[in-house]
């Protein structure tokens, strides 16, 4: 399986490693061209303005969103917002997924915490539904889903950290700073559902 991590500003290494890791072949994109032949895509955690305003100076707008139309793209943390259709705040973003977010809903850097989660994977990822352990750092929130989301994740108080919308995936923390892939399988099962260009 051949996938991508947009390589643009923040830890797409991180999840390279567990990709490949994982049997993948992975590419970082940086240019469009780099989109052709690959069956997903993460686009990683960072500053979520930053990877907008570079993916508009290297043309990747549109082809960003004419491949997350047919393939999978999965978005952590700053990925998340990036893949909204709703940052509340003007910046580049692909609308891709029907989700609307809060950029540093818990506050700073210094307010970055843990905290394990029930995650409603499928049985082909995890049989025995184990807590995720999940790391938070100046995390976005998900504040409202559409009709066709999936809701993967709350916290305890019933904010949504994690979600799904067909071959799309969002999560407000960062999976690839754990050692638990599971996420990363959830997506390359959403990415093996989609034909490479």
């Amino acid at each position: 399986m051949r996938l991508g991590v947009l390589a643009l500003q923040g830890d797409f290494h991180e999840h390279q490693v567990i990709l490949e890791q994982l049997g993948a072949e992975v590419r970082q994109v940086r240019l469009p061209e780099h989109l052709s032949g690959l069956s997903g895509l993460i686009i990683p955690g960072g500053e979520s303005t930053t990877i907008g305003k570079l993916a508009v100076d290297f043309g990747l707008i549109e082809p960003l969103r004419e491949f997350g139309r047919t393939r999978a793209v999965w978005g952590t943390c700053a990925g998340a917002i990036f893949l909204s259709q709703d940052a509340r705040r003007s910046q580049p973003l692909l609308g891709l997924m029907d989700i609307s977010v809060e950029r540093n809903a818990f506050g700073r850097q210094v307010n970055s915490f843990e905290v394990d989660l029930c995650v409603d994977f499928p049985p082909t990822v995890d049989p025995l539904r184990r807590p995720f352990h999940a790391v938070f750092i100046r995390a976005p929130l998900i504040e409202r889903a559409g009709a066709g989301v999936q809701v993967l994740s709350r916290l305890e108080d019933g904010r949504i950290v994690a979600a799904r919308q067909a071959k799309l995936l969002a999560t407000s923390f960062h999976p690839e700073l754990t050692r638990d892939d599971r996420f990363h399988r959830l997506f390359m099962e959403l990415a093996g559902e989609a034909p490479a260009a």
